[in-house]
């Protein structure tokens, strides 16, 4: 390119001064440095942009194309200046998240609710694509926060641990497993395993059941956690969903949970976000209320809301 803005400032000051030395008091120049840079500009483009008329400078066709761009230009940049500052400031920007389980997205409501009061010039972004593969995401900028029970050796990364919570084996209360106190690998070989994703993507596939060389006799796979449990109600086969997750139909007794393996299936849930010198104070706000009371703790033969709400 062979203009700048400081080149696009002076066009539009000589324009709306119709001076010369107005326009160099403006700018904070002199009339021989101003003067300079017009010349200088008119010979990278080939072409005069005024023409001087009693010490007055009129714009000619060239002049008036390039000022309708510097004016545009120069609006654009200043309006991108007051976003960044404000971006800076922690008032304005965007949030674009994920996370790696579809359950997950029932708690966000509630919690968007309370971030939004501390920061209502903040969009969220909830990017439901990214859910299966959250960190690829992450990495390829697509998303500024991702929320995963799985870790990543990555030194791009930065993990904060949340909380923990427990996946669970669930059932129709008629089931033939039902009256085991756990279920072991074997007892999978079998059945139906609604999942969420497909078997290889699968947590419980891959550290429980793979290891042990058992693969389920069907994999049905339904992605919206409803659906699945109406499935399991209805005798269609089994499940895993988070104990916090079917808390409710286990207390009612539509459900049976039994937790996978004598030592149950335990997941550590962290926030994850890319390794950077400047974060927004409103990225570590979200962060602090995924920390927090609202979330939901899971432990073996306890489902509860650390706040007490469901």
């Amino acid at each position: 390119m062979n203009l700048d803005i400081r080149h696009l400032r002076l066009i539009v000051a000589v324009t709306e001064e119709k001076s010369v030395t107005k326009a160099g008091e403006r700018l904070h120049l002199t009339q021989s440095a101003l003067s300079h840079q017009l010349r200088d500009i008119e010979q990278r483009l080939g072409t005069p942009l005024f023409l001087r008329l009693n010490k007055k400078m009129v714009l000619t066709q060239a002049g008036e194309r390039l000022l309708s761009s510097a004016r545009q230009v120069i609006d654009e940049l200043r309006r991108a200046e007051d976003d960044i500052s404000q971006m800076a400031a922690s008032k304005h920007g965007a949030l674009r998240i994920s996370t790696e389980c579809y359950t997950c997205y029932h708690w966000l409501p509630d919690l968007l609710k309370e971030f939004s009061r501390k920061f209502p010039g903040v969009e969220v972004k909830i990017m439901v694509e990214a859910t299966h593969q959250p960190i690829q995401a992450l990495l390829g900028g697509k998303l500024d926060l991702a929320i995963v029970s799985s870790s990543s050796r990555d030194r791009q990364l930065h993990y904060h641990p949340l909380f923990r919570d427990e996946l669970v084996a669930i059932m129709a209360p008629n089931h033939p497993l039902a009256a085991r106190p756990y279920l072991r690998a074997g007892d999978f070989a079998d059945q139906n395993l609604i999942l969420y994703s497909s078997l290889k993507e699968s947590s419980v596939y891959q550290k429980m059941l793979m290891p042990a060389r058992v693969t389920p006799a069907r994999v049905s796979q339904v992605q919206l956690t409803e659906a699945i449990i109406e499935m399991v109600k209805a005798g269609l086969g089994v499940s895993a969903l988070a104990r916090w997750a079917v808390a409710g139909q286990v207390e009612s007794g539509k459900l049976v949970a039994l937790p996978l393996t004598r030592k149950g299936f335990h997941r550590q849930w962290s926030a994850v976000m890319l390794r950077n010198d400047f974060v927004p104070a409103y990225v570590n706000e979200f962060v602090n209320l995924l920390s927090g009371p609202a979330m939901p703790v899971a432990r073996p033969g306890i489902v509860r809301l650390v706040s007490g709400r469901r």
